[in-house]
C-alpha cells in the first residue's frame, strides 16, 4: 500500500481503539467532493464505517462543500459507498460481528494515480487503564530518549 498525498487522518483512532488489520478502500464522490478533497478539506474524526445490504459505507465523514461549486453541490455529511472486493467486504462483516469490533477510517488520501482512498482499521476499543498505560509507555519512551541524547 502506497500512500500519496493524505487529505485527512484520524488521530485519536490509534488512542482510542487497538488497530488488528488494516485494509484499503475506494470510496464513491461526486465531482465537488473531490475538488473539496482535492483543496485538502475534509475530516474523517467521528466517522465509522457500516455495513448495510451487503455493501460498506462511510457513515459521517465530513468534506465541506465546494466554494465555487454550483446549486448541484453536494450535501457535507452524507454516506458515501466504500468500494471493495466483495470476498474483503464478507471478511471485514465477520470481523465486526465478533464482540467489541469496529472500521474505523484511518486515512483519507490520493494515491499516486490521484485516487480517492481510504484506509480502514478493524479495530476493538480500548479501556480507560489500556489507555493511560499507553500514555504512561509513550512518557517513558519519551523520558528515555532525552536520557540518552543527555549523555551521548
Amino acid at each position: 500500500m502506497i500512500v500519496g498525498r493524505v487529505v485527512a487522518e484520524n488521530r485519536k483512532a490509534r488512542h482510542n481503539y487497538f488497530i488488528e488489520d488494516t485494509m484499503e478502500a475506494g470510496l464513491v464522490l461526486t465531482g465537488t467532493e473531490v475538488k473539496s478533497l482535492r483543496a485538502g478539506r475534509a475530516n474523517i474524526a467521528e466517522s465509522y464505517a457500516s455495513p448495510e445490504g451487503g455493501e460498506l459505507w462511510l457513515i459521517n465523514a465530513h468534506i465541506p462543500e465546494y466554494k465555487q461549486g454550483n446549486r448541484n453541490n453536494h450535501e457535507p455529511r452524507r454516506p458515501r459507498k466504500l468500494l471493495m472486493r466483495s470476498r474483503e467486504i464478507g471478511r471485514l462483516i465477520g470481523a465486526r460481528q465478533k464482540e467489541g469490533m469496529t472500521l474505523v477510517p484511518l486515512k483519507l488520501y490520493f494515491n499516486d494515480r490521484g485516487i480517492a482512498k481510504l484506509l480502514l482499521g478493524v479495530a476493538r476499543g480500548k479501556k480507560q487503564h489500556d489507555k493511560r498505560q499507553a500514555q504512561k509507555d509513550k512518557d517513558w519512551q519519551r523520558q528515555k530518549q532525552r536520557l540518552l541524547r543527555a549523555k551521548g
